[in-house]
């Protein structure tokens, strides 16, 4: 019997779809990986079986991993969930800190695209970084951004980036705000932040999901405007 996310809706196997969608998994191009993990979850457990073998051979969590894991952690197949808890009992990133910071729960909420809530939790985890008066007060001096540990600026972005399609991220912020040269109005407007002079309304106004525009998440300009974006922007942790 095939099994899918939704045996009921499986699509027929057919053998060489399946190679061609195999081949397109593994290349170069994440739009075409994407969809060749969407095709194949469908396609039912033969489809299943290449994004497990796919995991399996997988170094550096990749955003085509975290969406095999995304979609296969809600699978109903009983090989996918049992190699998922055997293999990647968490998801596919080992968050790393060098103070000790639990990122576990950020990585649950971005499997489970819960990017609001992730966002929120993200804040929390950079004042953690920060140290005690910072988790007091609920936000972030600029002062306080060159002290944050590039183990755990950098795990922080793996996650979002890995779990949004290479959509989200302090990297993809930073890519956009150099490729500006550094002009915070053209960034603003690019993230949908803001438009003409009127900023973006938390939370209500932001897009929380992946048809976002890229870099729109996390909203770091959030924490204590300007400064603390260029600083976090600056950090070493994208340059080393």
């Amino acid at each position: 019997m095939t099994t899918s996310a939704d045996s009921s809706t499986a699509l027929p196997v057919d053998n060489d779809n399946t190679a061609k969608l195999a081949e397109q998994l593994l290349s170069n191009n994440l739009k075409r990986q994407l969809s060749a993990v969407k095709k194949l979850t469908d396609t039912g457990e033969s489809g299943i079986l290449i994004l497990l073998d796919f995991l399996k051979a997988a170094g550096e969590p990749s955003a085509a991993a975290g969406k095999i894991y995304q979609l296969l952690s809600t699978s109903e197949s009983v090989t996918a969930q049992t190699f998922l808890a055997e293999r990647f009992p968490n998801g596919v990133v080992k968050p790393v800190s060098d103070q000790g910071v639990d990122y576990q729960p950020l990585q649950t909420l971005l499997i489970a695209q819960k990017f609001e809530e992730a966002d929120r939790l993200t804040l929390q985890k950079l004042c953690e970084l920060a140290g005690p008066a910072a988790v007091e007060r609920k936000w972030v001096y600029f002062t306080e951004v060159d002290s944050f540990p590039i183990v755990d600026l950098r795990t922080i972005d793996q996650l979002w980036r890995v779990y949004s399609e290479e959509r989200f991220g302090f990297s993809k912020q930073r890519e956009l705000w150099l490729g500006f040269n550094q002009d915070w109005n053209r960034l603003w407007e690019k993230l949908a932040w803001k438009s003409g002079n009127i900023w973006t309304r938390y939370p209500n106004e932001f897009v929380w999901d992946v048809s976002a525009p890229i870099g729109h998440l996390p909203l770091s300009n959030q924490l204590r405007g300007v400064r603390m974006m260029e600083f976090l922007l600056s950090h070493p942790a994208w340059s080393q």
